[in-house]
């Protein structure tokens, strides 16, 4: 006869599995009882009725032994205290420090988590689902998406606000920004990408001075003496000042080579080189950053910038689907399909994730062995023992089959050498 099996993966159990086979086990076992007393009474009536007898003797024994030996790992058998039953429940606490010392050991040592690391393409997954992600676990996403939607809807804005609005400004306080400006303008005049610049100055010069003619004019007036104004020579003074500048920034305007234009390209090479190498420059330049970070416009726009920021999460997170399908979505796309095919890419990520799960298990290893032990101590003996029974019940169930079938063939077996013999 061919025996039931004594294992199943856990995968295959189904909502009360069990309870269903508690009803089976129980129900062989009351048919052997019911075959051996049958078989008893009639066993005068042929020889061959012994060998049934012996057959239901036995499985009714060795069911008996295993629904005691199963029951007692959960509860006491009858509800009789009996030593050493209702295992699990009176061992509680030891088996949750035993699961929380099995998963250091196997799981949370650094050891353990850089050799299963070592050997996962993090990068080229996170590739993978970039790339396409409508073929990922839309439920991941969304389950992602609203946890990220919670969070920012949840947390205190004024503080979060000033929390990032604060690490904007510490980070721009910290840039040296002096030697950044002189390296772009020695850059522009190296490559004469400056020259535009100038010739913008020069013709804002000569739309300001038509502006203010009047002024010019008003000036010489006011400093011209009695006999200047009374022969009107203060007016002749003021035209030939007028047209000298106005000859002034027409030359310099059409001669790049023009003497007062390459005095000032020198003060330019000149600030570019202070910016870069001068220290007192830098601070007169640090000085005047500081002033724009403290200006209470430059915080209104800082601030107008973190809103923007904060509702952009908020619209991407709520709705994945149209935030991967605009220019994020293609940007995400790209830097996908970049981190399958460029394996110089994927190395330093995957570096970097390794070592971060190392150091995380380094440093919170103990305190998630400590949160297993802690909540198993926390469980009642009632829970542990049904989540324990609903998770092997089903095998355990399993072997009181299995242990009536083979009792009943070890008794038939015994039965047939003594009639034999």
């Amino acid at each position: 006869m061919k025996l039931l099996r004594v294992t199943r993966p856990l995968s295959d159990v189904p909502a009360h599995p069990a309870r269903n086979m508690r009803l089976v086990a129980t129900g062989m076992l009351l048919l052997m009882a019911a075959l051996f007393l049958a078989a008893r009474a009639t066993v005068h009536l042929h020889p061959a009725i012994g060998f049934v007898q012996a057959f239901a003797e036995a499985a009714m024994v060795g069911g008996l032994a295993d629904w005691f030996a199963v029951t007692a790992l959960f509860r006491h058998p009858l509800g009789l205290p009996i030593p050493h039953t209702a295992i699990i429940p009176r061992n509680k606490d030891r088996i949750g420090d035993t699961l929380a010392l099995f998963l250091r050991d196997n799981f949370l040592t650094p050891a353990v988590v850089a050799r299963r690391m070592r050997g996962l393409d993090v990068a080229a997954a996170a590739g993978r689902f970039l790339s396409s992600p409508s073929g990922g676990d839309g439920r991941l996403r969304e389950g992602a998406s609203r946890l990220a939607a919670e969070i920012l809807e949840t947390l205190d804005q004024e503080r979060l606000g000033g929390m990032v609005k604060g690490a904007i400004g510490q980070r721009l306080r910290a840039i040296n920004v002096a030697p950044l400006i002189g390296q772009a303008l020695e850059a522009a005049m190296r490559d004469g990408r400056h020259a535009p610049v100038m010739d913008g100055i020069i013709r804002w010069a000569d739309r300001t001075l038509e502006g203010n003619e009047h002024l010019i004019r008003q000036m010489v007036h006011e400093r011209a003496g009695k006999i200047m104004r009374w022969t009107g020579l203060d007016e002749n003074l003021a035209n030939a000042i007028l047209n000298g500048l106005r000859k002034l920034l027409a030359d310099m305007a059409d001669d790049p080579g023009h003497g007062l234009r390459l005095k000032a390209e020198e003060g330019m090479v000149e600030l570019a080189s202070d910016l870069q190498f001068d220290i007192g420059m830098q601070a007169k330049v640090a000085r005047v950053r500081d002033e724009i970070l403290d200006n209470p416009a430059m915080q209104r726009w800082i601030d107008g910038m973190w809103e923007q920021a904060r509702a952009g999460m908020l619209r991407a997170v709520r709705d994945p689907g149209k935030a991967m399908a605009g220019r994020l979505g293609e940007a995400l796309k790209q830097l996908g399909e970049t981190l399958q095919s460029e394996e110089r890419l994927r190395r330093p990520i995957n570096r970097f994730v390794r070592r971060a799960a190392v150091g995380a298990t380094a440093s919170y290893g103990d305190a998630i062995v400590k949160l297993v032990s802690e909540t198993v101590r926390g469980w009642d003996a009632g829970t542990v023992t049904n989540r324990l029974e609903n998770a092997v019940g089903r095998d355990l169930q399993y072997i009181r089959v299995n242990g009536t079938l083979v009792g009943g063939l070890v008794g038939l077996a015994i039965h047939a050498v003594d009639t034999l013999f």
